[in-house]
Protein backbone atom coordinates (compact mmCIF):
# COMPACT_ATOMS: atom_id res chain seq x y z
CA UNK A 1 0.00 0.00 0.00
CA UNK A 2 1.31 3.43 -0.84
CA UNK A 3 0.66 6.30 1.51
CA UNK A 4 2.18 9.55 2.66
CA UNK A 5 3.67 9.57 6.14
CA UNK A 6 4.75 12.72 7.94
CA UNK A 7 7.58 12.01 10.36
CA UNK A 8 8.82 14.20 13.16
CA UNK A 9 12.48 15.15 12.77
CA UNK A 10 13.59 12.91 15.65
CA UNK A 11 11.75 9.88 14.22
CA UNK A 12 13.20 10.53 10.79
CA UNK A 13 16.68 10.64 12.35
CA UNK A 14 16.02 7.31 14.09
CA UNK A 15 14.89 5.75 10.81
CA UNK A 16 17.89 7.09 8.93
CA UNK A 17 20.17 5.76 11.66
CA UNK A 18 18.57 2.29 11.44
CA UNK A 19 18.88 2.39 7.66
CA UNK A 20 22.60 3.14 7.89
CA UNK A 21 23.23 0.64 10.67
CA UNK A 22 21.43 -2.30 9.04
CA UNK A 23 21.72 -1.39 5.38
CA UNK A 24 17.92 -1.21 5.07
CA UNK A 25 15.86 0.69 2.54
CA UNK A 26 13.51 3.39 3.82
CA UNK A 27 10.56 1.07 3.20
CA UNK A 28 12.14 -1.75 5.23
CA UNK A 29 13.06 0.59 8.08
CA UNK A 30 9.51 1.99 8.30
CA UNK A 31 7.88 -1.45 8.13
CA UNK A 32 10.26 -2.86 10.74
CA UNK A 33 9.64 0.07 13.07
CA UNK A 34 5.87 -0.32 12.73
CA UNK A 35 6.03 -4.08 13.23
CA UNK A 36 8.16 -3.72 16.38
CA UNK A 37 6.01 -0.92 17.74
CA UNK A 38 2.74 -2.78 17.25
CA UNK A 39 3.98 -6.21 18.35
CA UNK A 40 2.62 -7.46 21.68
CA UNK A 41 4.94 -6.52 24.51
CA UNK A 42 6.83 -9.35 26.13
CA UNK A 43 5.67 -9.88 29.67
CA UNK A 44 8.39 -9.76 32.28
CA UNK A 45 8.37 -12.54 34.82
CA UNK A 46 7.06 -11.55 38.20
CA UNK A 47 8.54 -13.11 41.31
CA UNK A 48 7.24 -12.52 44.80
CA UNK A 49 9.80 -13.13 47.50
CA UNK A 50 8.74 -15.35 50.38
CA UNK A 51 10.11 -15.34 53.89
CA UNK A 52 9.85 -17.82 56.71
CA UNK A 53 8.21 -16.27 59.75
CA UNK A 54 8.80 -19.08 62.18
CA UNK A 55 6.50 -21.75 63.54
CA UNK A 56 2.80 -21.57 62.89
CA UNK A 57 0.79 -20.62 65.93
CA UNK A 58 -2.58 -21.27 64.23
CA UNK A 59 -3.52 -24.57 62.55
CA UNK A 60 -4.10 -24.32 58.79
CA UNK A 61 -7.80 -25.14 58.98
CA UNK A 62 -8.34 -22.39 61.56
CA UNK A 63 -6.30 -19.74 59.71
CA UNK A 64 -8.85 -19.46 56.89
CA UNK A 65 -11.72 -19.12 59.35
CA UNK A 66 -9.77 -16.48 61.30
CA UNK A 67 -9.10 -14.49 58.11
CA UNK A 68 -12.81 -14.63 57.23
CA UNK A 69 -13.76 -13.45 60.73
CA UNK A 70 -11.31 -10.53 60.50
CA UNK A 71 -12.64 -9.55 57.07
CA UNK A 72 -16.24 -9.67 58.33
CA UNK A 73 -15.33 -7.47 61.29
CA UNK A 74 -13.67 -4.94 58.98
CA UNK A 75 -16.69 -4.86 56.65
CA UNK A 76 -19.01 -4.26 59.62
CA UNK A 77 -16.72 -1.49 60.91
CA UNK A 78 -16.77 0.26 57.52
CA UNK A 79 -20.55 -0.12 57.28
CA UNK A 80 -20.98 1.46 60.71
CA UNK A 81 -18.76 4.39 59.65
CA UNK A 82 -20.87 4.87 56.49
CA UNK A 83 -18.13 3.96 54.04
Amino acid sequence: MRTTVTLTPDNEARLRSAMAEHGWSFKTAVNTAIARGLAPAARASFDTPTHRIGLRSIPDHRAIALAADLEDAELLRKRDLGK
